[in-house]
């Protein structure tokens, strides 16, 4: 094709419609948004990585704050005042213990490494999440402001999406099935915060356990089968269908660049069929739970395979029933939710492994804090950011392992304490990235991927 050719197509595409609401209109513009700033980098090579980094991510966040003492850091011993209701039961890895309720956990015990040593300052919700999600306290400190969205802090996936170099990725960072909310607010730390929208991820807001759940934005319209979008003609007729959004689009020949490969991954097909859950075998899905948590974790188990970076799953939201957040009542409120999280956490583990996937993939589920070792006199725990445990499984990560540990009563940390900055800084060392890499907010701040330093000695063999 001549140089004129390609220009004068580089015009035509430039003047027609990406963003109009459509069929791979959403899909199509953040894709797109994307790939136009990692070109804006440069096309330099990326820096070899190590061979043992990771290719995935799924955090599954529990928002509310799980109670440790009466999960995966019981104190049988403790007195009445504290220790839980429910039983210690014995797991797969001798003299490890977690809740009655957990049995299948139990079951994969041997593949997972729980951190019991967590800790940090911030004891309110808006707080705790933002660091928990960001590995960084919010710069106001422990209060209960939600700042502008280009003032947070960027979620773990969005920075992984600007820090990689790679050019031919699927979607870097999916959240499902819902935002984390707080009074209809949702939390900082799940956006792309001030790096920008070409770093936001993909939100997800349905339910996959729904029996219509699918991403028509994902899907392509029915007379366009994918062997078309490899040609000019059917490309251009897709615009021009969504051509009334032209004041929006950017100009020039980098958007058509863009616009090409967003369509080229549509074409590929394996991000939008891994939404296709009717594709698993209903055995498969009875595995994970017939429920919104269950079949977003079989989701997220899914967008891995099709080569997404990092999945963030809320089990939780102070709008719905799966909210951990029990100062009231904690044993009843936490028994109802510990079994379909068993269900669903086991079998991720589970089919991980079974399909290969455990070594490359970092599955991590924590909450924002822990709760408070005193029970209430309403039968609750309340907030305790001072200690509580993270669960983390596959990516090399020395399984069947416990680091850290809290004092008689869970209050707090006694040896390996671990801040949110030392998670961090671990999960981006495990991808291959400096933790030290810095990323500059709107006002010209420098601030690095993570704070904290990686627990290196989780990972056994690997540098």
């Amino acid at each position: 094709m001549s140089q004129k050719h390609s220009a004068r197509e580089a015009r035509q595409i430039s003047r027609r419609g990406l963003l109009q609401v459509g069929s791979l209109g959403y899909l199509g513009l953040n894709l797109a948004g994307f790939f136009r700033a990692e070109m804006a980098r440069g096309a330099e090579s990326p820096r070899p990585r190590p061979k043992t980094r990771l290719k995935s991510c799924i955090l599954i966040f529990c928002d509310g704050g799980p109670s440790h003492l009466d999960t995966f850091d019981m104190k049988p011993d403790a007195p009445a005042a504290i220790r839980s209701e429910f039983r210690p039961i014995a797991t797969s890895v001798p003299g490890q213990f977690v809740c009655e309720h957990l049995p299948r956990t139990a079951r994969v015990m041997h593949h997972l490494t729980v951190i019991r040593s967590m800790w940090h300052r911030m004891r309110g919700h808006r707080s705790g999440v933002t660091n928990t999600l960001c590995g960084l306290p919010p710069p106001a400190g422990d209060v209960c402001d939600i700042p502008l969205e280009r003032q947070q802090l960027p979620s773990y996936g969005s920075r992984l999406a600007y820090a990689m170099k790679e050019q031919t990725r699927s979607l870097p960072h999916v959240m499902l099935p819902y935002p984390a909310r707080d009074g209809g607010f949702v939390l900082p730390g799940q956006t792309a915060g001030f790096l920008g929208a070409a770093y936001q991820p993909f939100r997800v807001e349905q339910d996959p356990n729904a029996p219509d759940f699918g991403m028509p934005t994902l899907n392509l319209p029915a007379e366009v089968t994918p062997d078309r979008l490899d040609h000019r003609e059917s490309l251009l007729g897709l615009i021009d269908a969504q051509q009334r959004g032209l004041a929006a689009l950017e100009s020039g020949g980098r958007m058509t660049t863009c616009q090409r490969r967003a369509f080229r991954m549509l074409g590929a097909g394996a991000v939008r069929r891994a939404f296709e859950l009717t594709r698993e075998a209903s055995k498969t899905r009875d595995r994970y739970g017939r429920n919104i948590a269950g079949q977003s974790v079989l989701l997220a188990r899914r967008l891995v395979e099709a080569g997404v970076r990092f999945v963030t799953v809320n089990i939780g939201s102070q709008e719905n029933e799966w909210y951990w957040d029990d100062h009231k009542n904690v044993f009843s409120g936490h028994k109802k939710r510990l079994m379909p999280f068993d269900t669903a956490f086991s079998a991720l583990i589970e089919d991980l492994e079974v399909r290969g996937l455990l070594d490359s993939t970092l599955a991590i589920s924590l909450g924002e804090f822990g709760r408070t070792p005193k029970i209430n006199k309403d039968v609750g725990r309340d907030h305790w950011p001072d200690c509580y445990c993270a669960v983390l499984a596959g990516g090399g990560v020395k399984a069947g392992h416990s680091y850290g540990a809290s004092d008689k009563i869970g209050a707090h940390p006694v040896t390996d304490a671990v801040g949110p900055a030392d998670l961090a800084a671990t999960l981006f060392w495990r991808f291959g990235l400096d933790p030290a890499t810095e990323m500059i907010d709107a006002t010209g701040r420098p601030y690095k991927l993570a704070e904290g330093t990686p627990i290196k000695e989780l990972f056994p063999g690997l540098t």
